[in-house]
């Protein structure tokens, strides 16, 4: 069994696209379908369901993935060690993200990260705090900048990096737009927009109205924070979002909410019980990211 060909496997699982994996491992695609036959063969059993348009794991391939990811884990490490002597970082680096994160600017991150190691392949995805937990904890991503979960991770670590206080997003001519200060109460009948279920932002502004026994009703969802500030804007229902949303381009009122409400958290999630790869530990000392 070839270092190579499970090389292409995790690339074939992870794209489920075997003209996408080809062009991420930089082969041809026939070289690649046939690494993955004989890896097949090799086995005796097979990997992949393959149909016209994707393709998905069998119950063998999803046994083999972890192990395969382990493997080639382990075979980057001992590179890593040996560049690391030679002063030089390579690799890939797989990096998850919130949108719009006011604490960090994650493109000037990623910027000052290329410029000083050309050699490693950066790769982002950008998502929702849930799914980007579950692409840390399965080793797709290195680490993420995800929204303080409320329940434990098994099988993550979370550094924190900041927290922010809510504020009410409303439009201009809103009844509370020109308050100092309101309560949760005020809000109790009040039309929500939010992002999808799932998404923490959203599981936050739930636990909020329901300590103040608030059922509310979420008229619109998004998942992108413009379009819901723009909804917001426009009289379509308000939202609870963190404070450094005030700052993009919007003409979205913002109204303080108490201090003993809760905050919204950010930190960076990593593997826990894994080591990181040089690029991972590299990127993740920038100074940015000391809180």
């Amino acid at each position: 069994m070839e270092l190579r060909h499970l090389t292409y496997f995790i690339a074939v699982a992870e794209e489920r696209h075997f003209t996408r994996a080809a062009q991420r491992v930089h082969v041809a695609q026939s070289g690649l379908s046939t690494a993955i036959r004989t890896l097949e063969r090799e086995l005796g059993a097979e990997l992949f369901i393959r149909n016209t348009r994707s393709v998905e794991l069998t119950d063998a391939g999803r046994a083999l993935l972890a192990e395969a990811r382990h493997t080639v884990g382990a075979a980057e490490a001992a590179r890593d060690a040996v560049a690391a002597v030679q002063g030089v970082v390579t690799g890939r680096l797989a990096i998850g993200t919130l949108q719009c994160l006011g604490a960090l600017n994650v493109s000037a991150l990623l910027t000052r990260f290329h410029r000083a190691h050309p050699g490693v392949e950066i790769r982002l995805r950008q998502s929702g705090s849930t799914e980007l937990l579950g692409l840390v904890h399965g080793g797709d991503l290195d680490a993420a900048f995800v929204s303080v979960p409320f329940v434990e991770q098994p099988g993550i670590t979370l550094r924190p990096l900041s927290a922010e206080p809510l504020l009410l997003a409303c439009a201009p001519d809103h009844p509370l737009a020109a308050e100092r200060q309101i309560g949760v109460l005020d809000l109790k009948d009040e039309t929500f927009v939010d992002f999808h279920p799932g998404w923490i932002t959203r599981d936050l502004t739930d636990r909020v109205l329901a300590a103040a026994c608030i059922e509310r009703r979420v008229a619109l969802e998004a998942n992108d924070v413009h379009f819901l500030l723009d909804l917001v804007a426009g009289g379509l229902g308000v939202a609870l979002v963190p404070e450094s949303f005030r700052h993009k381009q919007t003409t979205a009122r913002f109204v303080p909410l108490p201090d003993d409400v809760p905050r919204w958290e950010l930190a960076v999630a990593t593997p826990a019980g894994r080591r990181l790869s040089a690029a991972a530990r590299a990127f993740l000392s920038d100074p940015a990211l000391t809180p």
